[in-house]
């Protein structure tokens, strides 16, 4: 029997590949769709789990509304604010949740390569460098950000303690242990990340490059499917692809 699947922020780019992705499969069915101004909560009554690419505001809303019905919720809003983080860690109390910067099958499998080469390398200067369609509004992206702090997680140090994401004018040498994350924009491109290490006479380069939304979206149906019926809690794409986090 399929479960009843409900797309939040379904008139955007990945609301749309969301829909068509689902279209076909056995194991989801698409219930119902919400955009800005519909009643999320009326709709949440009637589904088993929600996707939501919206806002942040709306992903606020919504987990608020789901509170109540308790659904399984899988998150791929990027540039969450505190409001919205907030929302999500108390619907974890009560519902399964994953929240994602990437649902690429492919890009989850490099956060964990990416992870395992910082611990074995620890030494080596490691940089992220990302790139994305000129329309794109956060930057960094949500993934590269997450490809830094899988960097970081391998060095056994915090990110925030030794993250650079701008330089300009006399910076100086690069400090030890400090991770760069650098952002390019333009054209129609879906999503490009490179993660560096740098050695001594010797580089490796870590690269995912996505050609098509659907990626995403068929990453985050494979996660909707996996969540349903899913102990509450908070889970990860690595929890998904069966994945030491």
């Amino acid at each position: 029997m399929s479960s009843r699947l409900l797309v939040v922020g379904a008139a955007g780019k990945m609301g749309k590949a969301v829909q068509a992705a689902a279209s076909g499969r056995s194991d989801l069915a698409v219930s119902g769709t919400v955009d800005a101004g519909d009643d999320v909560a009326a709709a949440l009554a009637g589904c088993d789990v929600y996707i939501d690419f919206s806002t942040p505001a709306a992903t606020a809303l919504a987990a608020r509304a789901a509170a109540t019905t308790r659904p399984a919720a899988v998150i791929g809003t990027t540039g969450l604010t505190a409001d919205a983080n907030a929302a999500l860690e108390a619907l974890s109390e009560v519902a399964p949740v994953i929240v994602a910067a990437n649902f690429s099958l492919g890009v989850n499998l490099m956060l964990g390569l990416v992870r395992q080469a910082a611990k074995a390398l620890g030494e080596w200067d490691a940089e992220v460098v990302e790139t994305h369609h000129n329309k794109k509004r956060d930057a960094p992206s949500g993934t590269a950000l997450a490809i830094a702090r899988a960097i970081a997680a391998g060095h056994g140090v915090e990110y925030d303690a030794v993250k650079r994401h701008t330089r300009d004018g006399e910076i100086g040498a690069r400090p030890h242990g400090e991770i760069g994350v650098a952002t390019m924009r333009g054209g129609d491109v879906v999503g490009e990340h490179v993660a560096y290490f740098f050695g001594e006479a010797e580089r490796i380069e870590i690269a995912h490059r996505a050609t098509s939304r659907s990626i995403f979206a068929t990453g985050a149906l494979v996660a909707a499917a996996w969540l349903v019926g899913k102990p509450p809690g908070r889970y990860t794409m690595l929890d998904v692809l069966g994945l030491p986090s």
